[in-house]
């Protein structure tokens, strides 16, 4: 190995935040360069150096393992002339038979701008047809809506300067100490410069952002806009309106409130089931405050009146002036790295490229005759639920998926496998070789990574960065945009003769600035006549950037002015609305779904990397312990969730006891799915409803029944193979994999009693064996004296082993007695026990933490000097915090658990 060859300067593929990232690359022994680290860019104004676990965990993410390096066709390796050529001839088929309609493209918030851009410019101004929407639309749809609702365009008026500049910080349906831990670091960094501002956190879930808050308001799910309805009217009551401002730069102001005025402190804590008195708390603080900022994210979007909510924020906002100032606006956090990219060029059905109206003629003409495209659409497109619901019609005859995983994402999950299953012509182009919508896919076509693809991307500030490929492509993968011109291209059509990413910015940077005078708040003109290595030099900027703002603009709106025919930003008056999956006999939980801290979205990458594991290893179902303890459920214990369109679709988790989950309300992260268990896509629990504006699936708010299991022996199984899911099927009823390195681990539950050890040895061979029987059986498959594989069978549920353990039984070439022994015995070696990992960067654990605690180091500040834990990304500071604010340290307990459950499994031999 030789040492760094250099530093790329690039960003990061995951949230919206859009941290820039230096990539170091080295150099192997055949010339070939790798990712050797990164390290967040000191300089750039996202994250000024900070990265969050799972942006420090790229190089792990980044090989070569389960991806997909050559196109096929039914799973067959092919050429890529042979791949595109069939593929454009099943377009092509299908538009000439059934119209331009029949056709569509589901995109991803993870394309880079250049890409999303040449797909909406084939499908809108060639193909004809706006049936192309993107997985964003389950992220930030509903707050689209809203701002062109309230202020003519889709303008997020914010910039990340405001964390720092604000007196009252409202985070509502935002769990960003997890979702965004590196704004939520520059929050914390607010606070401690100013011990004045104010911190409220308004969520169902007491979550590791709300243990911070200096207000916490535990909101009934559904009912934020009652809440917000009925700040309008305490500040009309209590002189908290700018009656100057909504005069000059407001309309509607009077129907809105008369719609609020109803909504008393009393009515509100009645509907959100809140305290009176925590109500009026927040309301004075936001009256009082000379700047407030309201952050929010999918907790708000991800409903059936999502757009109202989102307006519902913006009303209060507009009423007191608090809006285009240092420290206050109604801002919207995104999911993706590109979901704020996507938006510009037009990636919802609904819209156009450049924030061009696709409901105007004149606008539709405009955007045709530059590009001198043969067809334009003349209405909107189907968003994605309606898309694969026609589709489960036979409406659209063929799809091309782009880097996204609707099996999983999507809600209905049975609906969406009706829908792929019956579709003509199903096309996937993914840099993965396997996730649960791959298994439908026609043609597969390899699509290069985050780190061989070349770029840019806006995040959630309007900032544009350039996301820098440095790794030459993989196989035979290809970067998006000239896949999409490859296509274009064989479907007949001109107009996708680019050579290079920095082409097609240059005529969508001239594109936003068509006919505009300040008519549109998107504007990038000014970046239109960069040449190609200004392009590969440029710096991260916010728009708009034009003759007018020639080096970025910060904050939208400062003068006043929007973008609606008046130039006033609108209020909308409002109404309650539940959601629409209410709870009944039948079904009588209500279901919450989100992310956990170091997954991301369906784990095709961050799964890969074990140490992402270490936290949070597995789906579990959130429960109050009086509500278990009212069903006789027990912490660790498989139950089966139904609702009313989950159909046969199974879904089992095992129970988590929390006690700031409210009562009757359940939690489940998302992102695990049937590469990685058997029973664990909550997608097919949500029914497919969203929002009538933005179409936005209601992904917070299912309605479930919730049914106990009981399984007669569950197995733990450590072996360095992968085993295929019918061969996990044939093993047992349920099963999760846990990957490590250099092998994985898997948890088996059965109703019946398989000859587990027989199918193992047949599958995996073995050349000599040891086991141990009783109630509880062990065995262990040698290589010599290295483990090849090994298995564990109770009749009660699994132990949580260590996955340190796992790990040095995989990683140890010539094991000894004692430790074949503690295998036979399920005993993990003491120095193992050290309970669950809460510091993912340092990998500090429970028991360290505890102890540290007792002795003295009783601050997170403390903490951090004595172990480490907190100073990395700093996303596990909320539960450092919680350890030690209790007496008894929580994880004490925790691990009490665990140790319990360890000694009750050893005892069964």
């Amino acid at each position: 190995m030789q040492a760094a060859a250099r530093l790329c300067a690039t960003t990061c593929p995951y949230c919206g935040v859009g941290c820039g990232v230096d990539a170091q690359l080295s150099t192997d022994a055949q010339g070939q360069k790798y990712l050797d680290g990164v390290h967040g860019t000191q300089n750039h104004p996202a994250n000024y150096g900070r990265l969050c676990i799972k942006g420090s965990k790229l190089p792990e993410t980044n090989g070569l393992q389960g991806r997909l390096l050559s196109p096929t066709i039914y799973g067959q390796p092919t050429s890529w002339q042979q791949a595109i050529d069939t593929a454009a001839q099943g377009f092509t088929q299908a538009i000439q038979k059934y119209g331009p309609d029949s056709v569509a493209i589901y995109v991803s918030g993870q394309l880079l701008t250049e890409d999303y851009y040449l797909a909406n410019k084939l499908m809108k101004g060639y193909i004809g047809s706006a049936n192309i929407d993107t997985n964003s639309r389950l992220c930030m749809s509903s707050a689209v809506a809203g701002y062109k609702r309230a202020f003519g365009a889709d303008a997020m008026p914010c910039c990340y300067d405001d964390l720092e500049q604000t007196e009252l910080l409202v985070l509502v349906g935002s769990n960003a100490a997890w979702t965004h831990p590196v704004l939520y670091q520059r929050m914390e960094r607010a606070r401690a410069i100013n011990p004045a501002l104010k911190l409220v956190v308004i969520d169902p879930r007491k979550t590791a952002t709300a243990e911070q808050a200096d207000l916490f308001l535990p909101i009934k799910a559904g009912t934020d806009v009652a809440l917000f309805n009925g700040l309008l009217a305490y500040l009309a009551e209590h002189q908290g309106l700018d009656q100057a401002f909504i005069r000059q730069h407001t309309q509607g102001f009077a129907a809105t409130l008369d719609c609020a005025r109803d909504w008393t402190v009393a009515k509100v804590a009645q509907l959100c089931e809140l305290d009176s008195r925590d109500i009026r708390l927040f309301y004075r603080w936001f009256c009082n405050s000379p700047s407030a900022l309201s952050f929010f994210s999918m907790g708000v979007n991800q409903s059936s009146s999502g757009t109202d909510k989102v307006n519902a924020i913006i009303n209060c906002h507009l009423a007191s002036g608090k809006i285009g100032k240092p420290g206050s606006g109604p801002f919207s956090v995104t999911g993706q790295p590109n979901a704020m990219g996507g938006r510009e060029v037009g990636g919802l059905a609904t819209m156009l490229a450049a924030h061009l109206d696709i409901q105007s003629e004149r606008d539709r003409q405009l955007l045709q005759q530059y590009w001198q495209s043969p067809a334009m659409v003349k209405a909107p497109g189907l968003p994605a639920l309606q898309l694969f619901s026609q589709m489960a019609k036979g409406k659209i005859k063929a799809l091309w998926i782009m880097g996204t995983n609707p099996m999983v994402s999507l809600p209905d999950r049975q609906l969406v496998a009706q829908a792929l299953g019956q579709c003509e012509l199903v096309v996937v182009s993914d840099a993965v070789a396997n996730n649960d919508t791959l298994a439908f896919a026609h043609i597969a076509l390899p699509a290069c990574p985050w780190s061989e693809k070349d770029g840019t991307v806006t995040n959630s500030e309007r900032r544009i960065s350039r996301q820098r490929g440095f790794l030459v492509p993989a196989g035979q993968a290809k970067p998006d945009w000239q896949i999409l011109c490859e296509f274009a291209r064989a479907m007949g059509f001109s107009g996708f003769d680019y050579a290079h990413p920095s082409d097609i910015f240059a005529e969508y940077a001239r594109l936003t600035g068509l006919a505009n005078q300040g008519q549109r708040a998107l504007d990038i003109s000014g970046l239109a006549g960069l040449t190609q290595r200004q392009y590969e030099q440029l710096s991260p900027i916010q728009w708009p950037v034009n003759s007018h703002n020639p080096q970025g603009c910060k904050r939208l709106f400062s003068d006043g002015h929007f973008y609606t025919q008046s130039g006033r930003a609108n209020f909308v008056p409002l109404t309650y609305q539940p959601p629409k999956q209410l709870t009944s006999e039948a079904f009588p939980w209500v279901l919450n779904s989100g992310r956990v801290r170091d997954q991301w979205h369906s784990m095709t990458r961050t799964g890969t990397a074990p140490e992402l594991l270490q936290h949070q290893d597995r789906p579990w179902l959130a429960m109050h312990p009086e509500d278990a303890a009212v069903m006789g459920l027990q912490e660790g214990q498989l139950v089966k969730l139904r609702s009313k369109c989950s159909g046969e679709a199974q879904v089992m988790l095992q129970i988590k006891l929390e006690s700031s989950q409210r009562r009757g309300e359940l939690f489940a992260p998302m992102h695990w799915n049937q590469q990685f268990c058997s029973h664990g896509a909550i997608g097919a629990l949500f029914a497919a409803v969203g929002d009538p504006l933005s179409f936005q699936p209601e992904l917070k708010h299912a309605a479930v029944a919730v049914l106990p299991q009981h399984f007669s022996q569950y197995a733990i199984l450590l072996c360095r193979n992968t085993l295929s899911a019918v061969q996990l099927n044939q093993l047992s009823q349920y099963w999760l994999r846990l990957p490590l390195a250099g092998g994985q681990c898997y948890l088996l539950a059965g109703k019946d009693r398989p000859d587990w050890q027989g199918m193992l040895s047949d599958w995996l061979g073995a050349e000599q064996g040891l086991g141990r029987s009783g109630q509880h059986t062990g065995y262990v498959a040698l290589h010599g004296q290295a483990l090849h594989w090994a298995w564990q069978i109770s009749e009660l549920p699994w132990p949580v082993l260590p996955s340190a353990w796992l790990q040095s039984m995989l990683d140890n070439d010539a094991l000894d007695d004692t430790e074949l022994s503690a295998w036979l015995r399920a005993q993990p070696p003491a120095s193992f026990m050290q309970g669950r990992q809460v510091c993912s960067c340092f990998k500090v654990h429970e028991q360290a933490i505890c102890q540290a605690i007792n002795d003295g180091h009783n601050s997170v500040q403390k903490l951090g000097k004595y172990l480490g834990c907190g100073t990395g990304c700093g996303s596990c500071k909320p539960e450092l915090a919680k350890l030690v604010s209790s007496q008894q340290p929580a994880s004490a307990s925790r691990l009490a658990l665990e140790t319990q459950a360890a000694i009750i499994f050893q005892e069964a031999i």
